[in-house]
């Protein structure tokens, strides 16, 4: 189905960004790759499913380097057809006692991010007639929770720029969405369900029903598959007028 098209995905060497670059590579895409670590790893992954990709090490935080990415992923393939701002960090603290570095850092990797690689995307996107933009939001940009005000304030920004560009757009073959998991079993939570095993002497297993049993009524964790079809979906046809939906795949958490 998207044969011919280039994915760029943020945030993408492990978790939900690299389990969304395989669903589209498997459906023909060419992936560029970005994250912090080993690339080699998930560059074989995406291979394997007979994908062309790349891979660029752009700081988020850091707007040269995402124009840098952007350039490049021209370079390799043409242009960014599909654009998947996934990118993000986390830190947990009440508000008086949250790190101004650390406020600074999020807001930078986890919306302005999103801000930069859009702005520079768009124009061959609407040059050429098609694209799709993909937010990975998170559902704290629908809802909060106490002592993450940083990464609240900035999945809440990621969903109104998403309307923003979704309306900009709204009659162009370009459209903008964006994705809101509950929890995704992905190394971030996993050092969360390890710190609560830690702290209240628990099995893994059951810090994770404990982590689940707070917000999540399904008791599931959403997995990068099931976010990678989604993905897929907004790609596809079936998605050419779904425009500036927030679509949470939490399982229960905003529906109590």
């Amino acid at each position: 189905m998207l044969k011919g098209k280039t994915a760029l995905v943020t945030g993408s060497t492990s978790g939900i960004g690299l389990g969304i670059a395989k669903a589209l590579a498997a459906q023909g895409a060419n992936i560029v790759l970005n994250g912090f670590g080993d690339a080699d790893g998930p560059k074989a992954e995406v291979a394997a499913l007979g994908a062309r990709v790349a891979y660029h090490g752009a700081d988020m935080s850091k707007p040269a380097e995402i124009e840098a990415m952007i350039a490049y992923a021209a370079e390799q393939f043409g242009r960014v057809d599909i654009l998947v701002n996934n990118a993000g960090i986390q830190h947990v603290a009440r508000v008086e006692n949250f790190p101004p570095e650390r406020w600074d850092a999020i807001i930078a990797i986890n919306l302005s991010s999103a801000f930069h690689a859009t702005r520079l995307a768009l124009p061959a996107m609407q040059a050429a007639g098609w694209g799709r933009i993909i937010n990975v939001a998170s559902v704290h940009g629908l809802v909060a929770s106490a002592e993450k005000s940083a990464y609240v304030a900035a999945k809440h920004g990621v969903v109104g720029l998403t309307k923003v560009t979704a309306l900009e757009n709204a009659t162009t073959g370009v459209t903008c969405n964006a994705i809101c998991p509950g929890w995704v079993l992905t190394p971030l939570v996993q050092k969360q369900v390890d710190a609560k095993a830690a702290a209240l002497g628990l099995s893994n297993d059951d810090a994770k029903k404990l982590l689940l049993g707070e917000k999540e009524p399904s008791m599931q964790f959403t997995t990068p598959e099931e976010l990678g079809a989604l993905a897929v979906f907004f790609c596809s046809p079936a998605g050419n007028n779904v425009r500036g939906v927030a679509w949470n795949m939490d399982g229960g958490w905003v529906a109590q």
